[in-house]
């Protein structure tokens, strides 16, 4: 082997505290293509470890254990132990090598976090086979575990950017909206029947927009770790009353239909009438922008097991089932055939998520394609907390 290659070549901590063993562990290492490094008890055992960062560990359990603090026959378990909890050397791989052949021994391997367990006198082409297979693991963990890294440090860079564009865009949004809204008003002189509904097809295309800024940013807040919820008494009736009103002018221009059904025993529960609305919101534009006909809404409410249960229905193209986890994630779209008018950001049912979870909630769909989607997501009665931790990982 050339001296380039040797130090390519992958490095292994040999720990034993009988030179004759250890001696024999690197002429077969050697043999193999690896370069070795020796320690002799479990102290030296871990700062050669930490030290060098070898691709893998052979450990004795038999060895002098130095100030661990634990019986000498223990020595191995140990300083496997501390190489798996330490982000040093967690991915490090463990064989250990030993005269002992107790089945309680091997069991105590394995809670120590060993990945293998050879009995003296080993064979060398099964030691051979098995390191090459453990670092081969190790390599492929390593390098999944980098690619991990990378697509975080991105999604921080892409999450950075939208924020910054999105504080940027809401100002002049802003002044676009009250300008139009001055000159519907009739603040600059008179306007035509036909220039005031150009004007208003603008102004709700805006809101739209400015809804979209909102989503941004509020799915950065909630990602946040915490939230603050503005809490209050919310009636189940009164809250789809309101914001059937606050769509009406969008449903006559879209043609839409619908339905509000509350039965008498749907309970008052605490909650950020805010938030609520806004997840409604989403419902109901997912809806109608996913359709390229009129849609038929339906939305209920129910008393269900210490809560209240709402459901966002629509008669549309219906979602494939492939795609319904998919959906509460940022970014994510769903184009079907069906549905040629997508405009989503696909922002909208993941601040959903995240805003029903923080009420302690949970949110799902019910669908197939060509009949159709249900949105069903479950309050309780109150939140768990003011604060509420939201989870991300999902």
């Amino acid at each position: 082997m050339t001296e380039s290659a040797e130090s390519l070549a992958p490095l292994i901590l040999v720990a034993d505290d009988v030179p004759a063993n250890v001696e024999l562990l690197f002429d077969q290492l050697h043999t193999l293509g690896y370069r070795t490094i020796s320690a002799h008890d479990g102290p030296s055992a871990l700062a050669a470890c930490f030290e060098f960062r070898p691709e893998l560990c052979i450990l004795d359990v038999s060895m002098p254990a130095g100030d661990l603090g634990i019986d000498d026959r223990s020595t191995g378990f140990e300083v496997c132990r501390r190489i798996k909890r330490d982000p040093r050397s967690a991915r490090i791989p463990v064989i250990f090598v030993t005269a002992l052949n107790d089945t309680t021994d091997r069991v105590r391997a394995i809670e120590a976090g060993g990945d293998d367990f050879l009995t003296k006198p080993h064979n060398r082409l099964v030691l051979g086979a098995r390191v090459r297979s453990l670092i081969k693991l190790k390599g492929a963990t390593d390098a999944l575990e980098e690619s991990f890294r990378k697509m975080r440090e991105l999604e921080k860079v892409r999450d950075d950017l939208m924020k910054m564009i999105v504080h940027d865009l809401k100002s002049p949004l802003t002044t676009v909206l009250a300008t139009l809204e001055m000159v519907t008003d009739g603040d600059f002189g008179a306007i035509s029947s036909e220039q005031r509904r150009a004007l208003g097809d603008a102004e709700a295309k805006a809101e739209d927009l400015l809804a979209l800024i909102e989503d941004l940013l509020e799915v950065a807040r909630l990602e946040e770790s915490t939230i603050t919820l503005q809490v209050a008494p919310t009636a189940p009736a009164a809250l789809l009353q309101e914001i059937v009103h606050e769509w009406r002018l969008r449903f006559q221009q879209e043609g839409i239909t619908v339905r509000v059904d509350v039965p008498d025993d749907v309970p008052i529960f605490e909650a950020d009438p805010t938030l609520l609305r806004r997840v409604f919101a989403n419902l109901i534009q997912n809806a109608v922008t996913h359709t390229a006909r009129a849609v038929e809404l339906q939305l209920l409410a129910r008393a269900d097991s210490n809560g209240v249960l709402f459901t966002v229905a629509d008669n549309g193209p219906g979602i494939p089932k492939e795609y319904q986890e998919l959906i509460f994630r940022k970014f994510e779209q769903v184009r079907t055939p069906n549905a040629p008018r997508v405009r989503s950001s696909g922002l909208g049912l993941a601040f959903c998520k995240l805003a029903v979870e923080a009420h302690g909630g949970r949110i799902w769909v019910q669908s197939e394609e060509g009949k159709g989607s249900a949105f069903h997501f479950w309050l309780p009665l109150a939140p768990p907390a003011l604060t509420a931790v939201v989870r991300t990982g999902s």
